[in-house]
């Protein structure tokens, strides 16, 4: 039929938003770049709508790309559901999930999962708590929650827990639009630590940054240090400095309305990952166990999705 739709179409298309370049959504997907450009701009044609900006380092959601995106997370929700559930009777399941789960992971990660999650499971209540990492690894070992949600590359020990990596968000360096790194198509750390950078504290971040280098960082010429992620981004994407930071929580835009280019590194920067962890002696049950299963089951794959713009 003409114009008809497919659910590979879907899981092109959200691999293509997942990880924000063509060829990386080909290779992840096992088909050619082509298959996936010809998916997205077939869904283009149907939808009357342009789901990417086109961009110098790969492709990012417009906002109704990014309306789109979550309803095909949805449809792609209902299928998994009715292959691998039918049987479970969601609607049925009931109970409270204690969770618990860091900055980042609360805000870039966990809203749209749990929406999806009480969609299919409308009588299940989730009791959420945030907490900085050191305390909600206490918290899991000591039962008083079900579950972690956190930066599980910043642990400082896995023993104790058992540990599912959810998503491996790569790494780029972000600048401003005007920022002379902004027009080359990768650079590297030596490059980087020539210009003023801006260092994030929330989650371990600025640990996890001066690990990139191999002086621990001590060379970079630090312009500012903020725990706020929108002052971040507003101060690189003016131009005050650059930061490495993970796809999961890019956004090509400030609040002023001002761009931001994520360039790749052309060193190895290892990813950061996010994932579910709780007490090794304390398998989760009922309704954690299902949450659990969902989030591994969402999140297949283990690449970041993107945030809305």
């Amino acid at each position: 039929m003409k114009n008809e739709v497919t659910l590979r179409q879907f899981r092109y298309f959200i691999a293509a938003a997942t990880t924000g370049q063509f060829s990386t959504a080909a290779i992840a997907e096992h088909v050619s770049q082509s298959a996936i450009t010809s998916a997205v701009q077939s869904l283009e044609r149907r939808l009357k709508l342009r789901l990417f900006d086109r961009l110098p380092h790969g492709v990012a959601l417009t906002p109704e790309g990014q309306v789109f995106f979550h309803h095909a997370l949805h449809v792609m929700d209902a299928v998994n559901d009715a292959l691998n559930h039918a049987t479970l009777k969601p609607q049925a399941m009931r109970g409270t999930i204690r969770l618990a789960a860091t900055y980042t992971v609360l805000g870039y990660f966990l809203p749209d999962l749990l929406s999806r999650y009480k969609r299919s499971y409308p009588n299940v209540e989730i009791d959420l708590i945030d907490m900085e990492r050191r305390s909600l690894e206490q918290a899991v070992r000591e039962g008083s929650v079900d579950l972690g949600v956190g930066l599980t590359s910043n642990l400082e020990s896995r023993e104790g827990f058992g540990v599912h990596t959810l998503v491996r968000s790569r790494r780029r360096v972000w600048v401003g639009a005007e920022h002379p790194l902004a027009k080359q198509p990768s650079v590297t750390l030596e490059e980087i630590a020539r210009h003023p950078y801006i260092v994030l504290q929330i989650d371990d971040a600025e640990a996890a940054a001066m690990r990139h280098w191999p002086d621990g960082g001590k060379g970079l010429k630090v312009a500012m240090r903020t725990a706020s992620l929108e002052a971040l981004r507003g101060l690189v994407a003016y131009g005050f400095g650059v930061s490495i930071l993970s796809d999961l929580v890019y956004r090509p835009w400030s609040l002023e309305g001002k761009r931001i280019v994520a360039v790749p590194v052309s060193d190895p920067l290892e990813p950061m990952e996010v994932g579910l962890f709780w007490s090794a002696g304390r398998e989760p049950a009922h309704a954690a166990d299902t949450f659990r299963q969902f989030l591994i089951q969402a999140c297949e794959g283990g690449e970041s999705r993107p945030t809305a713009a």
